[in-house]
């Protein structure tokens, strides 16, 4: 690997992660490989960053990020890597409109929300809003997703409904990750790394991590490998103030392997991954007690979790004919359990475990064409999945103070589709396309309530007959149901020179469901709430996007703008609405609340300000208003005005952000730096307003000495450098110490009296790295 290859990976990858849309620089590893070593040869930052490939639109051959109708992000290798991209979290601080977060309550949960598009809840049996797929297969539900990463070929955003190629329920939009494919030369890429809070005394331990991935040809042009491993010891950022010990320790261990074998037009690529990760459970601040400024907690129980995830895939891409067919089988396994301090204080008031088993199946068929006319992608999708969740809820001051439940669902989709982009002149084109999907869910519930011990997971929960600690009140439920509908796509697409605007407008489904975790039963039995309509599950969501954009370039593609303005609208919106109950500590219902409609504008640019400096920018507008309201979600005991003048909950206002990269060459080697910044406007984290997420601003930061020795490189970095607390959620809990409260309840209330669950996210971390590629 020469020194060429190696400013070209820092250098292209720093401009895309800055914060900008189309800020991934796609590289051909065949071309990179005939490079030279010499100084003379270097490529400076403007030749390194000319072009910007996605797959996201799935059609016979990549595009060029500029070229694509549609709002997407795009990260390649060496971006994520100059990023310091150890986990798809790091990267909400780079897209505007975008939180790619963690719940909290459980490692590794993924919270993701897109235009204003996400949940907030760990429940999970209720679909993402936004689709994550890895290497093409579709992970059924959120638990597994936000874990170490390494060895990823690109990540690509694609914000809005993505209902015609990506399926139902990615309403808000996709994340598409592609781990590295096998290479048909031989090399090897090692990684050593230790961050952690050194500068902020009185925080827990260091963070180490190590990963190593080789890769080459085992019969030449014929079968090629890779094989890649990743240990991470993570000491605990965090000081538990209960006992003074570290909190937030964790252990993980990667294996993924790859094979790739081409038989003419034929190509076969297996994939196969092992994770295993163990350790402390929520680092979680009781906001009643403790300052939502600080990273102070103290609670009695440091919790736990225990993930073991299988993931492997099959793909088959054959040119054939006019265009390439390709076929991607996928599978999954996951197996859970954790524990939390849910009450977050130093005295045992709500504790909770819980166990979960999930096992799916994919495939996808697809034919895609691509001629000077049109570009056609026709296709066929099958999915199943099971899900077993067992919730434990240990509550002292309740009787009986054992709360055993959960649920289980077999869920099933079948999904038809057709896309394409037929032009009318060389400038204009009409781009469309439509989805028809089959979703079949049948659901056995156990209420989440005082009775004897019982594992869903094992069977021994019951869903019919009595309980004999609550007189009259049933175990729980089974049932099931179908949806089938139509998702279509329509709008139109103008080039001109090196730039396009573009218009479209857009239909997504997000299926209903169950609730896994019922602890009122009385909501949907007597029918004490309208909005369940006397139904033990909850309707699908629906939801309209209206989308305008222009993509400008210049010809030298020194300057580039993307901005899009867009109206959401959304029918029978699904809530996981959180309340606190003295009862069972939290109350999560999923119920269609309201109708609302989300206004949005955001903006990309980059610029080459020189041979050597590029400047990078992002801004993202949102406005959120409900139209009806179908559920008491102000808890004042009305439906009424108040109702409808709450905030959308995961919808912050404004997002901007704004980044510098930076070459010096040297006489043998180079220094590259680069600097990020981004903040995210406050929001409202439960539906009644009384949670919210405080404002942050990020700053991330690294400088890389590429040295004269080939391949082999140091970096320094920082991350979240300005310290800022951020947390995982803010749910209201009915108990808390109370020593900042006021005693009153209000709107984005700083100190709710009666506590809330607020597990934090990490604060400063500084770091060093050292990697060598051959």
């Amino acid at each position: 690997m020469t020194k060429t290859f190696v400013s070209l990976n820092a250098l292209a990858l720093v401009g895309a992660g800055m914060a900008f849309a189309p800020a991934a620089f796609a590289q051909d590893n065949a071309n990179l490989q005939d490079e030279q070593a010499s100084e003379s040869q270097r490529t400076s930052i403007a030749e390194a960053t000319n072009t910007i490939v996605v797959t996201g639109t799935k059609t016979q051959n990549p595009e060029d990020v500029q070229d694509v109708p549609l709002a997407v992000t795009a990260f390649n290798s060496d971006s994520l890597e100059a990023l310091k991209v150890r986990d798809v979290q790091s990267l909400s601080y780079s897209v505007p409109n975008v939180s790619l977060d963690q719940i909290g309550t459980s490692r590794g949960q993924a919270n993701f929300s897109v235009r204003g598009l996400g949940i907030n809840s760990s429940i999970p049996s209720i679909d993402p809003t936004v689709g994550v797929f890895v290497d093409g297969v579709y992970l059924g539900f959120n638990a597994g997703v936000v874990f170490d990463l390494f060895d990823l070929e690109s990540v690509e955003i694609l914000r809005g409904p993505q209902g015609i190629l990506f399926g139902r329920n990615t309403t808000g939009g996709a994340v598409l990750i592609n781990t590295g494919n096998p290479t048909d030369y031989f090399t090897g890429k090692f990684r050593a790394a230790v961050d952690g809070p050194f500068v902020d005394g009185g925080r827990g331990g260091a963070n180490y991590t190590m990963s190593g991935v080789i890769s080459g040809p085992l019969v030449e042009d014929k079968l090629l490998f890779k094989f890649g491993a990743h240990y991470n010891k993570d000491e605990g950022y965090f000081t538990n103030l209960f006992d003074n010990s570290n909190h937030g320790e964790a252990e993980t261990k990667i294996l993924r392997g790859a094979l790739e074998g081409r038989f003419g037009d034929l190509t076969l690529t297996g994939k196969l991954d092992y994770f295993e990760s163990d350790g402390d459970g929520p680092s979680a601040q009781n906001r009643g007690t403790f300052d939502r400024n600080s990273f102070d907690f103290a609670i009695d129980f440091p919790g736990l979790y225990d993930n073991e995830i299988w993931t492997g895939s099959l793909t088959a891409e054959w040119d054939i004919g006019p265009g390439r067919l390709t076929n991607i089988f996928g599978y999954r396994s996951y197996e859970a359990q954790t524990g939390g301090d849910i009450d977050a204080l130093p005295a045992f008031i709500f504790h909770s475990d819980t166990d979960t088993d999930q096992e799916q199946y994919s495939n996808e068929l697809r034919y895609a064409i691509s001629t000077d006319n049109f570009d056609l992608t026709l296709g066929g999708f099958y999915f199943d999945q099971s899900i077993a969740y067992t919730e434990i809820r240990d509550l002292p001051p309740v009787t009986p103070a054992t709360f055993y439940g959960g649920g289980r669902q077999d869920h099933e989709v079948i999904g038809l589709f057709a896309a394409g982009q037929f032009y009318l002149t060389d400038a204009l084109s009409v781009i469309g396309g439509v989805r028809w999907s089959r979703e079949e869910k049948d659901a056995a519930v156990t209420y989440v309530r005082p009775r004897l011990e019982c594992s869903v997971v094992d069977g021994t929960c019951p869903t019919s007959g009595t309980n004999p600690f609550v007189p009259g009140e049933n175990n729980g439920f089974a049932d099931g149901n179908v949806w089938k509908n139509w998702s279509p796509k329509i709008g139109l697409q103008y080039e001109f020179g090196d730039s396009q605007v573009y218009a479209h407008w857009s239909r997504g489904y997000r299926s209903g469901g169950y609730n896994f975790r019922i602890t009122n039963p009385a909501i949907f039995e007597n029918v004490v709430v309208p909005a369940t309509n006397g139904e033990l599950g909850f309707d699908e969501e629906k939801v309209d996007n209206y989308e305008a954009g222009f993509k400008f370039q210049t010809a030298d593609g020194s300057f580039t703008l993307n901005a899009a303005a867009y109206v959401t609208e959304i029918k029978n919106m699904q809530r996981e609405v959180n309340q606190s109950s003295p009862t069972a500590g939290v109350s999560q219902f999923i119920l269609n609340t309201a109708d609302a409609t989300i206004f949005g504008f955001e903006a990309e640019a980059r610029a080459q300000l020189s041979d050597s400096l590029i400047f990078t920018a992002n801004l993202g507008l949102i406005d959120d208003d409900y139209d009806e309201v179908r559920f008491d979600i102000s808890g004042d005991g009305m439906i009424d005005e108040a109702d409808e003048a709450l905030r959308l909950p995961r919808v912050p206002e404004v997002t901007f952000g704004a980044g510098l990269l930076h070459e010096v060459l040297l006489h043998n080697g180079a220094i590259v730096s680069r600097i990020n910044y981004q903040f995210r406007d406050e929001y409202a984290y439960t539906d009644n307003n009384f949670g919210f997420v405080q404002s942050s601003d990020n700053l991330d930061a690294n400088i890389t000495w590429e040295t004269p020795i080939d391949g082999l490189a140091f970096s320094i970095y920082g991350k979240n450098l300005l310290d800022q607390v951020q947390v995982g959620g803010d749910t209201q809990l009915p108990f808390g110490t109370g020593a900042f409260s006021n005693g009153v309840n209000r709107p984005f209330d700083p100190s709710p009296a009666a506590g809330t669950f607020s597990p934090l996210s990490k604060g400063r971390q500084v770091g060093a790295e050292v990697t060598f590629e051959f």
